[in-house]
């Protein structure tokens, strides 16, 4: 009956309303960030709340209710927690999988007994200072992240952005594209401008604008910044050398998000982040389109081996074509962005080497540049080590999806109308969409979908945590089935 639907959506929203303020306490109070299938619903409202429930049963095919997460939400709320992840999804499945008749609280209890009450042995670590180095399409959206995750102030803490001067009313247009942009929409919070101390205030957090053309003339101790992590996204210096000049006073890490060159480790959280050396002090989060392959590919090397393969992105246009026809270093890449389809090359596939040294395939790829401003979609044409079917393949990267390293970075879908603009915003790094592969024998041609922009950006702030020593761990810890 009609009245009975409105009744029971009335009764999810008023559970959703219920679950805000405890979400909201756990962040703000203990640094605690509340999952549901690797999203974060932190600061989100109830309709989202209640979408993300929805969305679970494209992963595991089953919807979740509030009515079912509620219970364990309550219950990590008197729990004195340390600062963690905590996914409601995987509680719920580890619940219903034991069969020891616990109650909801006792369960939580013992799931979560490694990260309740203080442990002497691991000081917590943060705040940490960040100072991004330039302010366009991926500075600023890496800004939105970290002040999201400003939280309780014990994690990262975006303390400087270096740019060089624009001119009259500088200050004021940066905070405008903060504020609005054409693709993300508005900026989830306030921002004021404190022209006296050249600062915004964007929820609270003061990042002050430091002008310079020259980054060997900074003093960031001047600043106040301390043992900081400098993120470089204008690409200008890509080798050791280039990216060493950043290293100042007050600055003890850099990481670039664009493809390092030479000796620089390139690193794709969820694959390789742990395999980086902590004294090292330069690094590098690869491109958009590498850390979108590399994720699936570790997925399918691990299950089935990969002789060789060619990966095709379809990708949209970036700042680096022309809007007309003009001068462009590169052919193709001066002729009209929002007129043509582009073919040009891409360096990710021949990237793919530094990220999955364990890979020996053969990777080759190309990429065509196409007319929309965000998402963009890669091919992945592979031979298998062994044949399968649809079925066990997609199995293998839906589970990859839900537990084990990859869950934050692979996601999986499996709507049949999906297209580009359905996943801009979304965080993880490749988004595999089930209804497109083909599987015929030993061959695989799987699609992915990638918000080359946002996606890639949480990819360098989780990059940034872990290099921080401020990436918790998601709990409870489910171990991946083979």
């Amino acid at each position: 009956m009609p009245t009975e639907e409105l009744a029971r959506w009335n009764a999810q929203e008023a559970i959703a309303e219920s679950m805000i303020p405890i979400i909201g306490t756990l962040h703000r109070s203990k640094n605690v960030t509340i999952l549901l299938h690797s999203r974060s619903l932190v600061n989100k409202s109830v309709i989202s709340i209640l979408r993300t429930h929805r969305f679970a049963r494209q992963i595991s095919g089953e919807e979740l209710s509030v009515d079912e997460t509620f219970p364990f939400l309550q219950a990590l709320a008197d729990l004195d927690l340390r600062p963690s992840k905590i996914d409601l999804a995987l509680l719920v499945m580890a619940y219903h999988s034991d069969d020891r008749g616990l109650s909801v609280p006792e369960f939580t209890a013992e799931q979560l007994d490694e990260v309740t009450g203080v442990d002497p042995d691991q000081p917590l670590s943060g705040p940490r200072d960040v100072v991004l180095y330039g302010f366009g399409r991926i500075g600023r959206l890496v800004a939105r992240l970290l002040i999201e995750k400003s939280g309780s102030g014990g994690g990262l803490n975006l303390r400087a952005v270096v740019v060089r001067k624009g001119g009259e009313g500088d200050l004021a247009k940066r905070a405008s594209l903060l504020r609005r942009d054409s693709v993300h929409g508005q900026f989830n919070g306030t921002i004021k401008i404190d022209a006296e101390n050249n600062s915004l205030i964007a929820n609270g957090n003061v990042i002050k604008f430091i002008y310079s053309n020259d980054p060997s003339e900074v003093d960031y101790t001047e600043h106040g910044i301390a043992d900081a992590i400098l993120i470089d996204n204008t690409g200008k210096w890509r080798d050791r050398d280039g990216l060493s000049v950043h290293l100042r006073p007050g600055i003890a890490k850099v990481l670039l998000t664009a493809p390092g060159k030479g000796d620089v480790p390139n690193i794709v959280h969820g694959v390789n982040h742990l395999t980086q050396s902590p004294d090292e002090q330069i690094f590098s989060c690869a491109s958009c389109t590498t850390n979108a392959i590399v994720p699936p590919l570790k997925a399918l090397d691990d299950a089935f081996g990969i002789v060789r393969g060619h990966v095709e992105t379809v990708h949209s246009f970036t700042n680096d074509q022309n809007l007309l026809d003009n001068f462009h270093n590169a052919d193709r890449r001066g002729r009209s962005a929002p007129f043509n389809l582009v073919l040009t090359e891409t360096g990710a596939a021949s990237a793919v080497a530094k990220a999955l040294p364990e890979l020996k395939a053969k990777i080759t790829g190309n990429s065509i540049r196409v007319p929309t401003p965000d998402v963009s979609v890669a091919i992945l044409n592979l031979q298998l080590k062994r044949e399968s079917t649809k079925g066990e393949v997609l199995d293998s990267l839906r589970l990859a999806s839900l537990t084990g390293p990859l869950s934050r970075n692979l996601d999986y879908t499996a709507a049949t109308d999906a297209v580009s603009s359905d996943f801009i915003g979304s965080r993880a790094a490749c988004i595999v969409d089930a209804n497109a592969a083909i599987i015929d024998g030993d061959t695989a041609i799987v699609y992915v979908w990638y918000d080359n922009e946002f996606g890639y950006s949480s990819q360098v702030v989780r990059t940034v945590q872990y290099l921080s020593g401020i990436e918790y761990p998601t709990y409870p810890a489910v171990v991946s089935k083979k």
